[in-house]
């Protein structure tokens, strides 16, 4: 117990160090979006959305990775640190798969941006725009430590909200999401879980250290290799 109790504090001392790096580094990093979409090459089109608290800038790693295997990767800016209601998100993205004419689209999602993703899937207009997902320690069922902070923009995220609920009753699209996770996550203790979704557990702890792991990306690798 004592073994597993330290394990898990080890856990949050390097996820947060991870954390606190790569928000640094998007602080300093002055790079464009377009950088991400020209020379990209023609395969699918990937739309990166971050999680609360997030710019796209600190997922810029992951996207490059992306980007280097040939796909253009779409960033929304105006989502800035998705600090709205995942119907607000949602709509800030339905408008850039509209006004770049996107289709065939994978989205790569971290945390809320994951909630973002099915959301928009469930939409019959940008749905039809969508292939699928790979969703990344999303707090699909919410997470019980959003009541400790009191943030508007957390509230949402409070298990059995209206929203979270009607967002789990619409299990139509959960066959075309992938939702990755890893042993132990210290923001979500509800875990990661979605039925009817291709679920993945890695073995790697933490919300964030996840995201530079290199089974991760062979498992977005894999989902975005053309069907043969």
């Amino acid at each position: 117990m004592r073994r597993t109790l330290l394990r898990r504090a080890g856990v949050v001392v390097l996820d947060y160090l991870y954390a606190g790096r790569h928000q640094l580094r998007a602080a300093f990093d002055r790079s464009t979006p377009e950088t991400l979409v020209d020379g990209g090459g023609d395969r699918a089109p990937v739309v990166l959305i971050p999680g609360i608290f997030e710019t796209w800038r600190f997922l810029r790693p992951l996207a490059q990775h992306i980007h280097g295997s040939g796909h253009p990767v779409h960033v929304v800016t105006a989502l800035e640190r998705n600090r709205m209601s995942v119907a607000e998100a949602a709509g800030l993205v339905t408008r850039h798969l509209d006004e770049h004419d996107l289709t065939g689209v994978v989205i790569v999602a971290h945390s809320k941006g994951g909630l973002v993703a099915k959301y928009l899937m469930g939409l019959p207009d940008s749905g039809a725009r969508i292939r699928s997902a790979v969703t990344v320690s999303t707090p699909y069922a919410g997470s019980s430590l959003a009541r400790l902070v009191p943030l508007p923009s957390l509230r949402p995220l409070v298990p059995n909200t209206p929203g979270l609920v009607r967002l789990a009753l619409n299990r139509a699209v959960n066959a075309q999401i992938v939702s990755v996770w890893g042993w132990f996550d210290p923001h979500i203790p509800e875990g990661s879980r979605l039925e009817g979704a291709r679920n993945i557990e890695l073995d790697v702890g933490g919300h964030f250290r996840i995201l530079a792991r290199p089974e991760l990306l062979a498992i977005v690798d894999e989902v975005l290799a053309p069907a043969e």
